[in-house]
């Protein structure tokens, strides 16, 4: 992992396969506690959007190896005062050896990390998701023992966590097909990056069918229809989002052995059914789980320390 060490995870196509797939054997020997690596170093916390999983699961991950965390919340800091990004980047990177941040704009993200020399991870900008995407491949891994042939369909907005599942799954050898409202797509350059990466091996699919996109996958995945800073548009999206949302209907056109998906926080009666999301093909806590495992090997692998 050593060609990891000292980088940034700004988007999943930071990495090349070899390197998604080394992180995903370094999640599984975490989790089964066959290597347990050490480190004394400070993980900074930069979160400008709310977060449950993605705070305690970092905080969990970094206390677990050994080191120390420090939440650097915009409200109570200069940031939140309009010192600018290259001052407050600068002058963390003197303090700290790691820093995830939780931002809105990908380019502040990316500015962040042009002015600072510690390793910046993207712990969810507008524009992707990648960690926990980490954390979904570990769990696919885990639930079919393969993550190779695959097909993974996603229902719902063509969002930041839409762009994630394409650029890791067509990096991973799995096949994915997003159903969205035509007008809500995903973003037409995510999708020819992931095509590119996919390089014809496997499918990577944008349709508004969303039976077209379910049919005969093996793993169902959802997220709120509304995402941060859009909550005054939930209403008017419902009666858009209605024919994708995962019910046990439009799950049974999906593999027999499929497994069910959400990142969380879930909006029961929305984008999934109670039953679903409580149902026996759900692995929404396996995968909530493995978001600190995934983070944990991120965190080793970029700090060299696994």
């Amino acid at each position: 992992m050593g060609a990891l060490k000292g980088r940034d995870l700004l988007s999943l196509a930071d990495l090349t396969t070899e390197e998604l797939q080394e992180i995903l054997q370094l999640a599984a020997q975490l989790k089964a506690g066959t290597l347990k690596p050490k480190c004394e170093k400070i993980l900074g916390l930069l979160f400008y959007k709310a977060s449950t999983r993605t705070r305690v699961s970092f905080t969990t991950a970094m206390y677990q190896l050994g080191g120390q965390v420090l939440d650097l919340n915009p409200n109570v800091t200069q940031v939140g005062r309009g010192e600018p990004l290259s001052d407050t980047a600068r002058v963390l990177d003197r303090y700290l050896d790691i820093l995830a941040i939780r931002t809105f704009d990908q380019h502040d993200l990316e500015a962040f990390a042009s002015y600072a020399h510690i390793p910046i991870i993207n712990a969810l900008t507008d524009l992707e998701h990648p960690c926990q995407v980490l954390a979904d491949l570990q769990t696919m891994q885990e639930s079919f023992n393969s993550l190779s042939g695959l097909t993974l369909a996603y229902m719902g907005d063509g969002n930041n966590m839409a762009h994630s599942l394409m650029l890791g799954c067509a990096m991973a050898g799995v096949n994915v097909r997003i159903a969205s409202p035509q007008e809500y797509r995903p973003l037409d350059s995510i999708v020819q990056k992931a095509q590119a990466i996919a390089n014809g091996k496997t499918e990577v699919i944008v349709t508004a069918d969303p039976l077209l996109a379910i049919k005969d996958a093996q793993v169902v995945y959802t997220d709120v229809w509304a995402s941060m800073g859009q909550e005054a548009l939930a209403e008017t999206r419902i009666p858009i989002f209605q024919p994708y949302q995962v019910s046990e209907v439009l799950l049974s056109h999906a593999d027999k052995e499929a497994i069910v998906l959400h990142c969380l926080p879930a909006h029961r009666g929305e984008e999934i059914t109670e039953a679903v999301i409580e149902g026996s093909q759900s692995r929404v806590w396996d995968q909530a789980e493995n978001r600190m495992h995934a983070q944990k090997a991120l965190l080793a692998s970029l700090l060299g320390i696994a």
